[in-house]
């Protein structure tokens, strides 16, 4: 249970509705969890429930109940290594073979971590709070919402560009020593899962990379996302003829079968920062020890 919140309203709310001013006033709340609030009478004033249409006049002390959240469902997995946190924020290792959010029948990251470090408190649930994902066989740092708050924080930091994510990859190939691509992206028509960077779109996709080691028919390379699309770096370098390693998807066969010492992606989410006015919060995540054994395999096959 969280301790209620009391918010004073500005004269210049004056005319406003109470549900329109909580909306403004709480941060990452859904608009269907402050309706909720109201109908549950858990916004008071001077001690009695308000009405959502109610008008405001200025300067009023509402008082937000605070609620427990829903608890998760009860599972069971690989631990899940915690590398920083705040109040409203924690960064995580995420482990291969797991999907970010539930799904029938699996087991997810983010019911992992609520049962393995308790108190959070997203939307009224006690789930993590998720604002970029990472694709089930990626692994790496994956920064969680606790809070509400912390909800709100991080979708401003990642739409104001103050998020920097790190990855490494393994491409099958040759590229050159560095690059950027700066694409448009859009689903591929032919493909229900797929993206391309071959269609003229007005959304755009944006990476840079810098060859950290060349092996026999693939490269180790270091990526700076900025755009952060769904499956940007797999697609962007497969339609750049430099498909990651172990990519069924957007590689194929070659990329597949070049993955049989590793058995997945060779992508890695190597380290986040979160830049906030007065603090920086960074996270660095090592390589698992089947990457490691892989970059082995490919130095040893030179």
């Amino acid at each position: 249970m969280g301790p209620p919140r009391q918010l004073t309203v500005p004269r210049g709310e004056r005319g406003r509705t109470v549900e329109e001013f909580l909306r403004r006033s709480l941060p990452g709340f859904t608009p269907e969890r402050v309706s909720a609030l109201l109908k549950d009478g858990a916004v008071t004033l001077g001690g009695k429930p308000v009405r959502a249409g109610r008008k405001l006049w200025g300067g009023e002390d509402f008082v937000v109940a605070g609620q427990a959240p829903t608890p998760p469902r009860r599972v069971s997995g690989p631990l899940v290594p915690v590398l920083a946190e705040t109040a409203d924020l924690v960064l995580v290792n995420k482990p291969a073979g797991l999907s970010v959010e539930p799904e029938p029948g699996q087991v997810s990251l983010v019911e992992l971590l609520a049962c393995q470090r308790p108190g959070f408190d997203v939307g009224g649930t006690a789930l993590p709070g998720v604002v970029h994902r990472l694709d089930r066989n990626t692994t790496g740092v994956m920064v969680f919402a606790r809070t509400d708050t912390g909800v709100e924080q991080l979708r401003r930091a990642f739409n104001e560009g103050r998020v920097d994510k790190r990855y490494l990859a393994v491409v099958l190939g040759a590229p050159p020593p560095e690059g950027r691509f700066d694409t448009p992206y859009a689903r591929d028509p032919s493909h229900a899962r797929r993206y391309t960077t071959r269609i003229e779109s007005p959304r755009r996709a944006t990476l840079s990379w810098k060859l950290a080691e060349q092996f026999p028919g693939a490269a180790l390379v270091e990526i700076s996302l900025e755009t952060g699309r769904t499956h940007q770096i797999r697609c962007q370098f497969a339609d750049a003829g430099f498909p990651v390693i172990g990519d069924s998807l957007y590689g194929g066969e070659a990329a597949v079968e070049a993955a049989r010492a590793l058995g997945r992606q060779a992508l890695h989410a190597r380290r986040l920062t979160v830049t906030e006015t007065d603090s920086v919060i960074v996270a660095e995540a090592q390589l698992p020890a089947d990457f490691h054994g892989f970059l082995a395999s490919l130095t040893s096959a030179g």
